[in-house]
């Protein structure tokens, strides 16, 4: 059974994606304040936390960078209003996964959905297989791809669908230097300027999990001007 948090102060919105989201399969719960919708997020295990960004109480934005600072790492589907960009890049940045605009269409939610869910579940399946694994070694990290693994000397980590993404795409090109713009078009998919400081708030989180020193790293490299890369040596 799916799991899925709905966290909005609109009663009929909740209500609308419920009715649109929820069958046999897909299992929903909805918290009406940020405050409520923290501690269901942080303290229960769900697939995909779809998530508002003006609430009452603890706003969107907060619970999405607290989530991750507590290595809750469950899919984040933003809900903003059409006007906000600068709240989706924040969102982004603070390491959501999605967003969504309102007012959407059921069709655009369902399929949004669906393809965070079908990741999931294709991760679930995959880490009971034993067979054809794509494991990447490079000194102390072992990367497996098809389970989803990350380990540093040993100890797992915590990273977000979009920090694991990252570094695969970079470990996969080991030296290759990829520009902001690119990484945004092969993780993200968009090709929005303003989105760029996304990739750097990223990569800063994805340091701080892998590297012993952040500030002088040994895995992912920056290519001054240019972008970033993962190390040859």
């Amino acid at each position: 059974m799916v799991q899925i948090l709905v966290v909005e102060d609109d009663v009929h919105i909740a209500e609308l994606v419920t009715i649109n989201l929820e069958d046999d399969q897909t299992a929903l719960k909805s918290c009406f304040n940020g405050n409520e919708g923290f501690i269901e997020a942080s303290t229960n295990a769900y697939d995909l936390i779809i998530l508002d960004l003006m609430l009452p109480g603890k706003k969107g934005l907060d619970i999405c960078r607290e989530l991750r600072a507590s290595n809750i790492n469950t899919p984040i589907l933003m809900l903003t209003s059409k006007s906000d960009e600068i709240d989706k890049i924040l969102g982004l940045e603070t390491g959501a996964d999605d967003y969504i605009t309102k007012p959407f269409s059921i069709r655009e939610l369902q399929a949004r959905v669906k393809a965070i869910i079908r990741r999931q579940t294709l991760d679930t399946k995959i880490a009971t297989s034993e067979q054809g694994l794509i494991v990447l070694r490079h000194k102390n990290l072992v990367i497996n791809q098809e389970m989803r693994k990350v380990e540093l000397q040993g100890e797992r980590l915590n990273l977000t669908p979009k920090e694991f993404e990252l570094l695969c795409l970079l470990a996969n090109n080991v030296g290759k230097t990829y520009s902001r713009a690119q990484l945004l078009h092969l993780i993200w998919g968009y090709e929005f300027e303003g989105y760029e400081h996304t990739v750097n708030s990223h990569i800063n989180r994805l340091r701080a999990k892998i590297e012993q020193d952040p500030g002088t790293p040994e895995y992912i490299l920056t290519t001054w001007g240019v972008g970033y890369r993962f190390s040859e040596s």
